[in-house]
């Protein structure tokens, strides 16, 4: 099995909360796929989609971009978008662009807020 396949599968859910495990090799295949695991998520009723990001170096603005339309279904329906463990670089992207307060930012598990 590839890294991507694997990461395809990597995707929990408990309830309408639904968690997606990203990694560089999966963005590294285009944003295809990536969009397709969070639109499966959306239909499959999640209400508060987790993306952890505890994998990936570089985050592009394609990618915030596929975030932002998940954001607008969930926050429809009462929930939001959680970047889980993104990285120094993501953040500053976040805070400069005003995002931070559109998305949720959580640390990765066993990582200390800053």
């Amino acid at each position: 099995m590839t890294t991507a396949a694997r990461t395809r599968a990597e995707v929990e859910t408990r309830g309408d909360v639904v968690t997606v495990h990203l990694d560089d090799a999966m963005l590294a295949d285009g944003l295809a796929d990536v969009r397709w695991l969070l639109h499966d998520a959306l239909l499959a009723g999640a209400r508060r989609l987790v993306v952890d990001l505890t994998g990936v170096a570089h985050l592009s603005s394609s990618a915030v971009a596929s975030f932002l339309w998940a954001h607008r279904t969930c926050r429809a329906r009462g929930g939001a978008v959680v970047l889980r463990g993104a990285n120094r670089r993501t953040e500053d992207l976040l805070h400069r662009t005003g995002l931070w307060r559109v998305m949720q930012l959580e640390p990765a598990p066993g990582r200390a807020v800053a």
